[in-house]
């Protein structure tokens, strides 16, 4: 077995986001030394690692001085080529490995994946061209949604088709390019499961968390989840099915769809800590970042387990205009906790951050962190109303 990675050496991050800066702060804390390799000039996890390599991920040159320099890498975004993590793997530990990266960054391959290994997940017909879109209308009728291959997050490469006459306008709004078409769900509630495995095949679980959407961007997220025994158990045993197919190593998260009917469809897998598991910085034994670096680097898992009920509240560009949030505000709020990924351009949709209340029950915190959010522009609210009354 491969020695473990130890306080002193040196953790790589491929991702320059808010992921890497805090799993760089949980490293940091723990004595690794981290450095950093992204495209970004001044990206939020390069200002906790001791070192950045600022290049493409297709720069060979950069890579190859970046991975001498490193004793085991992993990710904080999905979306880097994988072409370059073949040779990379030869060199060093890559966790997880590539072909999970391989697998999940096209959603056709990540679907016949999960038919392969008889995981339940929406009917799905695999869409090369318009011809083929049309056809296939009569096995996926619609309401039915057609989503890019590749790339595509937070509602991004996505189209609803309500009727077979959509169908042309949907495949250009995709840029018409491979596509899958998948039944449109029944919603009844969205959920996710961290899951994460070590190097010797054990793996602890957090989760089910239950996550509501606004504009398809994470807008709050609760757990523990308020769902049957059955539902939770069957979240887990796919969640451990998935980490096993993989042989992962590292941490996912596997997201779901949850019927009004009550089946269970997995939805996506991400190859990396989530946005619905920042809650575990403050409500769980192991937070996902620690528990990340644990398994990466070779170490025994933390405990999963939730410590308190908790919410979550993205914390969008949208608050910063017409003017930035009154942080004063939380002081109201004292079970709940404030991070700021330090971004320094507030757009609308971009998670700047995030807020977590901690509380007896889940329902209490969700009040709360949706309160603790609303107050941070009702200085705003009061102006525009008063301005409306004059």
């Amino acid at each position: 077995m491969t020695p473990p990675i130890v306080p002193g050496q040196t953790i790589g991050i491929l991702g320059g986001g808010q992921l890497g800066r805090m799993l760089a702060m949980v490293a940091r804390r723990s004595g690794y030394r981290v450095h950093v390799f992204t495209p970004e000039s001044d990206g939020p996890a390069a200002h906790f690692a001791q070192q950045t390599t600022h290049a493409d991920y297709l720069d060979r040159d950069a890579l190859l001085q970046f991975v001498n320099q490193v004793d085991v890498l992993t990710f904080e975004f999905e979306n880097v080529p994988t072409e370059p993590l073949r040779w990379i793997a030869d060199r060093l530990p890559i966790r997880p490995s590539p072909r999970v990266f391989e697998t999940v960054q096209n959603r056709t391959s990540e679907k016949l994946f999960l038919a392969g290994a008889g995981i339940p997940c929406p009917s799905f017909r695999i869409i090369p061209d318009l011809a083929t879109l049309r056809a296939e209308l009569v096995n996926v009728p619609p309401p039915c949604v057609l989503k890019t291959s590749d790339g595509g997050y937070d509602g991004k490469g996505q189209a609803i088709i309500r009727s077979a006459a959509d169908a042309e306008q949907a495949w250009n709004a995709i840029g018409a390019q491979p596509a899958t078409l998948e039944q449109f769900v029944d919603l009844q509630t969205e959920l996710s499961v961290l899951v994460a495995r070590d190097c010797r095949g054990r793996i602890e679980f957090f989760g089910p968390i239950e996550n509501h959407h606004t504009r398809h961007i994470l807008d709050v997220s609760r757990a523990p989840a308020a769902l049957t025994v059955h539902v939770t158990a069957s979240a887990l045993d796919m969640a451990a099915e998935i980490a096993e197919q993989f042989d992962l190593i590292g941490l996912i998260c596997v997201e779901y769809f949850l019927t009004t009917a009550g089946a269970l469809l997995v939805n996506e897998i991400a190859p990396r800590p989530h946005n619905s598991g920042h809650l575990t910085i403050e409500a769980a034994v192991t937070s996902q970042f620690e528990q990340q670096l644990r398994a990466i680097c070779g170490l025994p898992l933390g405990a999963f387990a939730q410590r308190t009920p908790a919410a979550m509240a993205n914390l969008l560009g949208d608050l910063w205009h017409p003017r930035p949030p009154r942080w004063e505000a939380l002081a109201e709020f004292p079970a709940t906790y404030l991070h700021l990924y330090d971004k320094h351009e507030p757009r609308p949709g971009r998670k700047m951050g995030h807020l977590t209340a901690c509380a007896a029950d889940t329902v209490t915190a969700l009040e709360t962190v949706v309160l603790a959010r609303k107050a941070l522009t009702a200085h705003i609210e009061s102006e525009t109303s008063c301005s409306s009354k004059s």
